[in-house]
């Protein structure tokens, strides 16, 4: 095999007739010989190449070209689509093998047939917008093969009407489902089960194989080979289905569905409504009692005042309409399911209560609409190492970021791979030539007043340099805005017509179709935008980074982590918050070289990076950029760059014919 796998990476690798700009890479072949080896041997392989390497064909040819079943899961909806639609298609073609493809997504994705007929009978909607997107979702049920809502443009993503006629794990109803025989999910899930690579994503995957709802626990047994790409988001993907959580939003769902259910099935039954609403007036009631959104240990709750009462509203309530439901459930199947995730839910949130169990912790996160009661694991690895001890196959980890100087020892105890080989590839890139770290002097501490005022002004000469064509990436939402109402400020003063994008004025998507088109703009993010952006070219030719991305000390499963490192005698932040901290700051620094040709400048404006002793710990592991201190070496690099830019133009001109 290990022949035939160097054969696709050779100059003469069939790739080359259909992937653009295919060529030899060692790297690239040298991490698919350690796929294949790890594939041929049923073991656990642990692998990071950096940007440019060619890792998705680097595993995805080893892994058809042994057979079997394979399941590929990927961090985002956006790689699992171009994997299915783009490079599985390729890598098939050129082993002219006759393998069968298969995307498996989550049941939010696919339209539930009775809910929709549910919607329909419902009559209710907020806007005329919602009747018109109704209509669409109904012809498009119709005549789609697949049902999947991604394949239905006209309809937004984030339409308020998807939530109705598409099912979640609670108020499926299963083989109880009058629509059953017709499901979009069950079609989903049958072509996987005969195909011989699944796509998946993270969530996809731990939701099944901890909830074995959504068709991934069937998939496992008759499969050889499981490769996680973007592995590096598996440590918090894993641990929140690892624990427990019940969201306010669940409670307004079962609400939701016990009215609609009594007006089909139990129109004689007034009681019932009744429940229903006040079992969403006491939902939103106790997200009400908290002012903004944020993680709160169990300890601070209590200094709300109005928190216990809300609560306790909470329980008599979802109580009443248990008890109620339970009187009815024989009425219809979906009265039926309503009463069993009253009576789930009850016992839920009565458990998260009570004291949690050793190695847990208990919290709270207050979204913009809803509260979750969450019971998270401090550690995953025991429960992960059972998964992949439960059948013989390959486990393949790949990312750009999983190591700190190429040590994998954080990962491997995150995820309790410790038996796991580990491999690590630079990319190829020429970093340099191509890039600049630039960390500007005279900046405060990053915790004191004015600090964001401070980036701003150091960032001024550098986004004038660099002619707008910028991402400013941010630690926090709050130092995301103020940023965005300075450069809005200095713009108009200095004259500039750089566009000014934010995040959240348009799906993620949009801002980067914008960002490209432009050419010259300036995009401000926060968390979406550290990592799963591709832009290539001289649109994008400078990534300034507010701080050093550590987590908030306050976050409570990081302080129930940090106490339980210390108490076990522990360097908690340099084995576990150092770490995170750097293998998230090189997702951030990797949106800026995405292809031989760019250039441009990384400028980290945090003084921690230079004065505390683990900061070059942290550049360290960086790309091997050239670096500077100074900001007339910043701003020429630009000059340089846009120098040699204009004679590549001049020299094609000179040999272009009259």
């Amino acid at each position: 095999m290990s022949d035939a796998v160097a054969q696709f990476f050779s100059e003469l690798s069939p790739l080359a007739e259909g992937v653009d700009g295919f060529r030899p890479r060692a790297a690239q072949q040298a991490m698919a010989l350690a796929v294949a080896a790890a594939i041929q041997d049923n073991a656990v392989l642990v692998a990071e190449a950096g940007t440019g390497t060619g890792k998705t064909f680097a595993y995805l040819v080893p892994a058809l070209l042994h057979g079997g079943k394979v399941i590929v899961s990927t961090g985002t909806k956006n790689l699992q689509d171009q994997l299915f639609q783009k490079d599985l298609p390729r890598v098939r073609e050129a082993l002219r093998a006759p393998l069968t493809l298969a995307l498996l997504k989550g049941r939010a994705n696919y339209v539930c047939h009775y809910h929709l007929e549910q919607a329909l009978s419902d009559g209710r909607f907020a806007s005329r917008e919602d009747i018109r997107h109704l209509n669409k979702i109904k012809h498009y049920a119709k005549v789609s093969l697949s049902g999947d809502r991604s394949g239905l443009a006209d309809v937004p993503e984030n339409a308020p009407v998807w939530l109705q006629v598409t099912s979640t794990r609670d108020n499926c109803l299963g083989q109880e489902c009058p629509s059953h025989g017709d499901c979009f999910v069950l079609k989903a899930r049958a072509e996987a089960m005969k195909a011989d690579v699944v796509v998946v994503n993270h969530h996809l995957f731990f939701a099944d194989v901890m909830l074995r709802d959504e068709g991934v626990a069937e998939l496992l047994p008759a499969c050889n080979t499981v490769i996680f790409d973007e592995a590096h988001q598996l440590p918090e993907t894993a641990s929140l289905f690892f624990g427990d959580n019940l969201s306010t939003s669940q409670l307004l769902d079962l609400a939701r569905d016990a009215r609609l259910e009594a007006l089909t099935a139990a129109k004689d039954f007034a009681a019932l409504p009744k429940a229903a609403d006040a079992l969403d007036k006491a939902a939103r009631d106790l997200r009400l009692v908290f002012k903004k959104e944020e993680r709160l240990p169990l300890s601070a709750v209590a200094r709300w005042q109005n928190w216990q009462p809300a609560l306790n509203k909470l329980l008599e309530k979802l109580k009443e309409i248990s008890e109620l439901l339970s009187t009815q459930a024989a009425r219809s199947e979906g009265l039926e399911n309503c009463s069993e995730r009253a009576a789930l839910f009850l016992q839920q949130l009565a458990s998260w209560q009570q004291d949690a169990p050793d190695g847990r912790v208990r919290w709270l996160e207050v979204f913009h609409h809803s509260l979750q009661f969450n019971s998270t694991p401090l550690s995953i690895a025991d429960i992960f190492a059972k998964q992949l001890a439960s059948h013989p196959r390959a486990w393949i980890f790949t990312s750009a970021t999983l190591a700190v100087k190429q040590d994998f020892s954080h990962y491997q105890q995150e995820m309790g791979l410790l038996e796991a080989r580990t491999a690590c590839w630079d990319s190829p890139f020429n970093y340099g030539q191509q890039a600049l770290l630039y960390v500007p002097t005279g900046l405060p501490e990053p915790n004191s007043e004015g600090y964001t005022e401070a980036v701003v002004r150091a960032a001024l000469p550098l986004l004038g340099a660099s002619k707008g064509r910028a991402f400013l990436l941010f630690t926090s939402l709050r130092a995301m805005q103020r940023a965005y109402d300075l450069l809005a400020v200095e713009f108009e003063r200095l004259g500039w017509d750089f566009p000014l994008l934010l995040q959240g004025d348009g799906s993620r998507n949009e801002l980067l179709s914008r960002f490209r088109t432009l050419g010259n703009a300036v995009l401000l993010g926060s968390q979406s935008f550290w990592e799963g952006v591709d832009v290539r070219g001289e649109a994008l030719s400078l990534v300034i980074i507010d701080k050093l991305p550590f987590a908030p000390p306050d976050d409570p499963v990081l302080a129930a982590r940090i106490e339980q490192l210390r108490q076990q005698g522990r360097n908690a932040f340099m084995e576990y918050q150092l770490p995170r901290t750097i293998i998230t700051l090189k997702q951030g620094a990797g949106r800026l070289i995405r292809d031989e040709a760019d250039r441009g400048v990384l400028m980290i404006c945090d003084p921690r990076l230079i004065a505390k002793h683990y900061g070059r710990r942290i550049w360290q592991s960086l790309p091997p950029m050239k670096r500077t201190r100074d900001e007339a070496v910043a701003v020429e690099f630009f000059t340089a760059a846009a120098a040699a830019h204009t004679a590549t133009e001049d020299a094609c001109c000179d040999k272009t014919p009259d």
